[in-house]
């Protein structure tokens, strides 16, 4: 195998951690490692992510390219409906190395916001569009309105007869609403696997469709995650960056550390670490344990939260991502005269001064009680993005399972559902209707404070 794209340096880690320590872990790794590659663990039945060369067929492959080119051929815009997994994978991918070369890809369905729903309605107005409905049951709420919005839209500007061969629906293969809705219309399908959940379906065509779309080789992309995953096959920490990532950050949370910092110094990768979120907040967040997941875009939070990092409380380990090349050759130029005191710069690249502010970073927070350790990719294209999106899956599914907890479920998630639902009158929730209006209810006085 050739040399992967992407490398982990642990050395600001320690001395909270050490490679002694790690390796001292290999026990604990070697069984997570067995559950997430041949099953038996919690959540074993949504493996279906671990192997990228299954996760999506050959066939589905050339049909998802097909759809890609057709969309690109009748439209100026895709509106890709989802939320959480549905959506958070595909829009990474998107702007992290999207181009412009294919239709704009636009994105709702995220939000109840209606701010935002007409800012994309008000985008796609008197333009070529067509739409991506992305829901395993068709029933969440979010992605549901915004289907009925959009649908409505589309439907009034080119007929309803045009608009079906404008959508397409990603959806479970057998039941649910948004099957058999795309069944009567007559809609392109496409299918969420049932063994892979929406954190860990960036790669399936969940993501591919609207990633293939904005003119992104998925290819490449599907082929840097095969590569990372069949070097992960090794569970020697020693000799795979995911599981001593994954082991570390285990062995620094025993330690007390309770927040993990995504970092990295390119604004392309802003929702790289929106979608790391909730990988890693959803993979782990159970049972009142693990990391709680933040980010940080440098240098420019540097002027922000800086402070807090380098001085705050002592509990937060740091992750960056950091790009080792590939990048454009802007020359910082000279002047006459050097009141902006940047003579010492002059003739430099951006990028090497953008490096050397990460490097001065790293080790300003390793001396101001921050561990922090780096993925380093040697550039940022499609391949290298497919190597980074599998060693961050492979590491939580092996994280979480160091954790104790089931990697793959999200109980919590339903709470703020059945009190929303209650709230609004859906139908069969008329006791939870009752009980939530009475508990309001229960609150004595006017507890708003306002100025006067």
């Amino acid at each position: 195998m050739a040399t992967l794209p992407l490398s982990f340096d642990y050395g600001y880690l320690a001395p909270d951690v050490d490679l002694d320590e790690v390796k001292s872990f290999q026990d604990n790794v070697d069984l997570a490692h067995k559950k997430v590659t041949q099953g038996g663990g919690l959540g074993s039945d949504y493996l279906g992510w671990v192997d990228p060369g299954k996760i999506v067929s050959k066939d589905e492959v050339k049909i998802i390219k097909d759809l890609a080119r057709r969309i690109q051929d009748n439209s100026d815009a895709l509106v890709a409906i989802g939320i959480g997994g549905s959506y958070l994978g595909a829009r990474a991918v998107i702007e992290a190395v999207g181009e412009g070369k294919g239709p704009a890809v636009l994105f709702a369905g995220n939000s109840l916001s209606a701010h935002e729903h007409q800012k994309v309605l008000n985008a796609v107005a008197g333009k070529r569009f067509s739409i991506n409905a992305i829901s395993k049951s068709g029933t969440t709420t979010e992605p549901a309105v915004a289907f009925r919005l959009f649908r409505d839209a589309l439907e009034r500007s080119v007929g309803k007869a045009e608009a079906k061969g404008r959508i397409v629906a990603t959806t479970d293969a057998k039941k649910g609403a948004l099957r058999k809705f795309a069944e009567e219309e007559g809609y392109a399908t496409l299918t969420i696997a049932d063994d892979v959940g929406g954190r860990y379906s960036v790669l399936s065509p969940v993501g591919l469709l609207p990633i293939a779309v904005a003119g992104i080789d998925i290819d490449a992309l599907l082929q840097g995650a095969k590569d990372v995953a069949a070097a992960a096959d090794n569970p020697d920490v020693t000799k795979n960056p995911s599981y001593f990532y994954a082991a570390a950050r285990n062995l620094l949370y025993r330690k007390g550390y309770v927040t993990e910092i995504f970092a990295s110094f390119e604004p392309r990768l802003h929702y790289i670490a929106e979608w790391w979120k909730q990988l890693t907040g959803e993979s782990e967040g159970k049972d009142h344990i693990s990391l709680f997941p933040a980010s940080v875009d440098l240098t420019t939070d540097l002027h922000s939260m800086g402070q807090w990092i380098q001085q705050g409380r002592r509990n937060i380990i740091e992750t960056f991502v950091i790009l080792d090349g590939g990048e454009p050759n802007l020359k910082i130029p000279g002047a006459e005269n050097d009141l902006d005191e940047l003579g010492y710069l002059q003739g430099k690249s951006l990028f090497e001064v953008n490096h050397a502010a990460y490097q001065a970073t790293a080790l300003a927070h390793r001396d101001g009680g921050v561990p922090n350790s780096t993925v380093h990719l040697t550039e940022l294209n499609a391949y290298t993005l497919g190597a980074l999106l599998y060693f961050f899956e492979r590491a939580i599914g092996v994280s979480g399972y160091l954790m104790g907890i089931n990697p793959f479920n999200q109980p919590g998630v339903e709470a703020y559902k059945t009190n929303m639902f209650a709230l609004l009158g859906k139908p069969k929730y008329e006791q939870a209707t009752k009980d939530v209006q009475g508990r309001l209810g229960q609150q004595k006085g006017d507890t708003t404070v306002t100025f006067g």
